[in-house]
């Protein structure tokens, strides 16, 4: 009896095998298919900016990371991860403070940002921003940093939260004390 319950179970698996075989290549080929495309889209994507239209910089500020394309001969335009700067910035003190080193050189009219930020809130991704594009315009023009530094502009501002430590309720918030 032992031998019929071993052929029964390799009869079973090997008619377990050819089926996983046959689906196993099914699924390869269909995995392929798409990444062709994607690969395709992403150099069509790639192909418009070449690296010598544009000047890359990095601005942070708390936990915001701001990526910064400086557009050389641009009109003004301004896009914060692909919207308008002004939707992206709904408050007029953020917009003021990404455009303030733009109007503080006189290039506001003259070159065009594309900016990717990610991280921490508006404020701090406003400031972000700033701090890239002065970056990008020192690059551009170095004569432009003298008045830049002079504002601030250039400096990583690492002001960030503290960190709370045990036995406390934030940072340096103690747990209310009671007398009895």
């Amino acid at each position: 009896m032992a031998t019929t319950n071993e052929d029964k179970e390799k009869k079973s698996a090997a008619e377990k095998k050819p089926a996983a075989k046959a689906k196993a290549p099914a699924k390869k080929t269909a995995a392929k298919a798409p990444a062709k495309k994607t690969a395709a889209k992403k150099e069509i994507a790639a192909e418009p900016m070449k690296k010598d239209s544009y000047i890359p910089s990095v601005g942070r500020r708390k936990t915001s990371i701001a990526r910064v394309r400086l557009i050389k001969n641009g009109k003004g335009v301004i896009t914060v991860n692909g919207k308008a700067f002004d939707e992206y910035f709904n408050l007029f003190e953020l917009r003021k403070q990404v455009k303030e080193p733009l109007t503080t050189v006189g290039q506001d009219d003259a070159v065009d940002v594309s900016v990717k930020v990610i991280g921490g809130g508006p404020r701090g991704q406003a400031e972000a921003v700033r701090h890239g594009i002065s970056r990008a315009l020192v690059q551009l023009n170095p004569t432009f940093r003298k008045s830049l530094k002079k504002l601030g502009y250039l400096s990583r501002d690492a002001r960030a939260k503290e960190r709370k430590k045990p036995g406390l309720k934030k940072a340096r918030r103690a747990p209310q004390w009671s007398k009895r």
